[in-house]
């Protein structure tokens, strides 16, 4: 995060609310480019965070794919269903044994322009059935798709990023209720015109 200062490129990581560091955690949150995660890593960190990542992030990446291998993430296939349904059922079930947290990027893949794709909600379906103690906590984050604008390099100058934690939510009820619920309050914190 430091080393894209030189761009001017600032954070925000707004959380008002007190999360319990004893029970696992599911964060949830729109996806706008891979700067939305150090924030998650660092600002979250005593909640041991692990990813679900499309397996691609797995080579290539200094310390980014090590650490996805061997932290506790989980790779998925985007091609193939049911492996990816397999891997998030782990970690669900990692997580609940663990009190430990994992991120999830309904989406499924990253906004280019900032604007919230629909929730695919397969795999934040199988985390929560496995990790039915778990609290959600919904992430709106804004700007880091101005990072990758004109694709990896150039990078872009003066992105002000913002991670917004909002309210932590039960894991309790109708899932179809629970996940238009987290979609429509983490969409309604996305800010086109900042």
């Amino acid at each position: 995060m430091r080393c894209t200062n030189v761009l001017g490129t600032r954070y925000r990581f707004r959380n008002r609310h007190k999360i319990p560091t004893n029970r696992p955690l599911i964060i949830v949150s729109n996806h706008q480019s891979m700067y939305d995660i150090p924030p998650i890593v660092w600002h979250m960190r005593k909640y041991h965070p692990k990813f679900v990542s499309k397996k691609e992030l797995g080579k290539g990446i200094p310390s980014v794919s090590y650490n996805l291998r061997h932290g506790g993430s989980v790779l998925i296939d985007r091609k193939d269903g049911k492996q990816a349904i397999m891997e998030i059922g782990k970690l669900g079930s990692y997580i609940e044994k663990h009190n430990r947290s994992a991120v999830i990027f309904p989406e499924g893949t990253r906004s280019r322009d900032g604007n919230p794709k629909s929730f695919r909600p397969t795999g934040l379906k199988m985390l929560l059935k496995k990790s039915p103690s778990s609290l959600i906590v919904p992430i709106t984050i804004n700007n880091s798709w101005k990072m990758l604008r004109f694709g990896k390099f150039p990078m872009g100058l003066g992105a002000f990023i913002t991670h917004d934690v909002h309210e932590p939510i039960e894991n309790k009820g109708n899932i179809d209720e629970l996940i238009a619920k987290l979609e429509a309050v983490i969409s309604a914190g996305v800010k086109l015109d900042s």
